[in-house]
């Protein structure tokens, strides 16, 4: 018996690249629930020119009454006006306690520096979370440019312009100005070891700095954006698959408490009619993977291979995602005045993962062909059975919306 997994990071009917996520919060809260995650934070998000407020309410019609298990928001700052910074107050007030902000997408979510720099600022004194989005989004359109006019179009090539150094860079750099704002930083969906080392080296110095990896940096690569035809376009999110030799430090970092957080990062996108709209220009393809029904099982196997233990196990993936994002004690955690979020999971029962299983909506899996052991029985929601023996007893609606109160790592 654990307790339900917190995914703090996912992406239900995202609007990305002309498109939308293929979950819907009915059909992706309903697949966490199946993988044994109770409760979800996702991103609203501020159009251009909008205010906080239009793009949290958007989101919150979005969900209401769809959700099977529990869920929160965490509010995307696209673009940062003293409108901005003050409503950013307000949401704090209210719940929505982390910001995210984007070094990469220039035009679409990018903020410079001094944008970043005032957010943080804001964050530090309203008791908010910045969790940033850290590639060179500028530098890596330089690259994305140059490859197409060499005719370098292949889903490949998006992992080779989103360089591990630029992700280092703008990793290092968001620690400083997080620094000079006296604010604290979460770095989002981290792939690369030297990215890692950044991290590593602020928390040595005693900063405030967090780190979140995802199942697909763990165990999936760029051999997996190699693969032949247009395959590897099912692959593509950001930042990218790195070379297996990577993995290792990301593994090393969940052992020493330098990286301290897996989400997934969930954000599908169809292989066909989706995915599809690269073909011939790997920049055009959707950036995203599904996994928030994988991440649990995953993580299991994980204590398996001996990578984790199976304490470290519970803390990544359900008590430090709740802690992080001011949902503990009623997330995270199996204790009296609780919320009752519980996973009945056989450590033994093996099963292979597919789309043909997956109850994802979304027509290809990361892990076709994976054999894994672990699997999840039953799942309590608030103490009602959203799946019960391997069953699908949960109702749309079932999930209500929970307010976060701030970081619990912070004084």
């Amino acid at each position: 018996m654990i307790p339900g997994g917190v995914d703090g990071h996912t992406h239900m009917e995202m609007p990305f690249g002309g498109t939308y996520a293929s979950d819907t919060f009915e059909t992706g809260t309903r697949a966490a629930a199946w993988g044994g995650t109770t409760t979800i934070v996702d991103f609203a998000v501020q159009s251009r020119g909008g205010a906080l407020r239009e793009g949290l309410d958007a989101w919150h019609a979005k969900a209401e009454g769809n959700c099977a298990i529990d869920y929160g928001f965490h509010m995307i700052v696209s673009d940062v006006t003293e409108e901005t910074l003050k409503e950013m107050d307000l949401l704090v007030e209210e719940g929505v306690t982390s910001f995210k902000q984007f070094m990469a997408y220039p035009g679409v979510f990018y903020s410079d520096d001094g944008q970043i720099l005032r957010a943080m600022q804001q964050a530090a004194g309203n008791g908010g979370l910045i969790m940033m989005h850290a590639e060179n989004g500028i530098a890596i359109d330089v690259l994305v440019g140059q490859a197409l006019a060499r005719g370098e179009t292949d889903p490949r090539h998006h992992g080779e312009v989103r360089k591990a150094l630029l992700e280092a860079e703008a990793t290092h750099r968001a620690i400083r100005l997080a620094q000079v704002a006296g604010a604290p930083l979460y770095v989002v969906h981290v792939s690369a070891r030297e990215a890692v080392a950044e991290l590593a080296r602020a928390r040595d110095e005693g900063l405030p700095v967090f780190g979140e990896t995802c199942p697909q940096y763990l165990f999936l690569s760029t051999d997996n954006l190699a693969e032949p035809g247009f395959e590897g376009a099912k692959y593509v999110c950001s930042t990218p698959l790195r070379p297996r030799d990577h993995q290792a430090a990301l593994w090393q970092g969940l052992r020493t408490n330098d990286l301290q957080v897996v989400s997934t990062d969930h954000c599908p996108f169809c292989f066909s009619g989706q995915k599809e709209l690269g073909r011939g220009d790997f920049s055009k393809i959707p950036n995203g993977l599904p996994g928030v029904e994988n991440r649990m099982d995953l993580l299991h196997q994980a204590v398996v291979d001996g990578r984790i233990s199976r304490r470290r196990w519970i803390e990544i993936a359900c008590a430090t995602p709740a802690r992080m994002f001011g949902l503990y004690p009623k997330k995270g955690t199996i204790a009296p005045g609780a919320d009752a979020d519980v996973v009945i999971y056989d450590p033994h029962a093996e099963q292979v993962l597919s789309a043909e299983t997956h109850h994802m909506n979304v027509d290809y899996s990361a892990y076709e062909g994976r054999r894994i052991t672990g699997r999840v029985e039953t799942v309590l929601s608030r103490g009602e059975a959203v799946v019960t023996e391997r069953e699908y007893t949960g109702r749309a609606g079932h999930g209500v919306y929970t307010p976060r109160a701030a970081c619990q790592y912070l004084d």
